[in-house]
């Protein structure tokens, strides 16, 4: 189990996660290293109402398509408490944009349909948020699952060049007020959702000698 597939076609994702496996002990290998080409049903994969059941979902439907792998996949999502919540689990495509819209183009459009959502609301004790992950992996019949959460405030403009998604209107608790844009990859993955749930991850696939756990919830 030392090599284990990333499902993900997220460049931003990859940059984080590819060393976070190889300072755990793995080797990251990528969708396009496995040979799998993008297909029209991944965009359906993600219809659950819950982290959880999205990041599993996708773990094991790439696993039946790379039989013998382990496969690692995740559902994250900005979460905004005057918002109830929001976007959560429909980050991605939360502003509804042209399906056609990837990367930056489609990170802009959330993040200014979100500063839209904000601005009845301009104090910043009414901008607490946070992120969440979920990280899945799933091989043969069996899956293990582990969350990670960060919190922060939304901010009323974006600060920072760096990250993805709403990283640079994501002012982190753990970052003394700098957006996750303006962190380094090694700062961000130290106190990230998606750095936490993964370590957490790791740490149990690391810890299961025989591999025969069965589905295992991180608290």
């Amino acid at each position: 189990m030392s090599v284990l597939l990333l499902a993900t076609r997220s460049a931003g994702k990859l940059r984080e996660l590819l060393p976070l496996l190889e300072r755990a002990g793995f080797a990251g290998e990528t969708l396009v290293d496995a040979g799998l080409p993008e297909e029209p049903g991944e965009d359906a994969i993600e219809a659950f109402e819950t982290f959880e059941a999205n990041a599993l979902a996708k773990a094991r439907w790439f696993a039946e398509r790379a039989p013998g792998r382990v496969v690692l996949a995740d559902d994250s999502g900005l979460t905004v408490d005057a918002l109830g919540g929001g976007p959560g689990v429909h980050s991605k495509r939360w502003a509804n944009a042209d399906p056609a819209l990837a990367g930056a183009a489609l990170d802009g459009c959330n993040n200014r349909f979100l500063l839209e959502h904000l601005s009845a609301f301009p104090r910043e004790t009414q901008r607490a948020g946070g992120y969440v992950c979920v990280a899945a992996a799933a091989w043969d019949d069996r899956s293990l699952v582990a969350r990670g959460e960060t919190r922060g405030v939304i901010l009323p403009s974006p600060r920072g060049a760096g990250g993805f998604g709403y990283d640079p209107l994501f002012a982190s608790d753990d970052l003394g007020g700098r957006t996750f844009a303006e962190a380094t990859v090694a700062e961000k993955e130290r106190v990230s959702h998606r750095g936490r749930a993964f370590r957490r991850l790791l740490a149990r696939l690391a810890g299961l000698p025989t591999r025969t756990a069965k589905s295992d919830k991180a608290g």
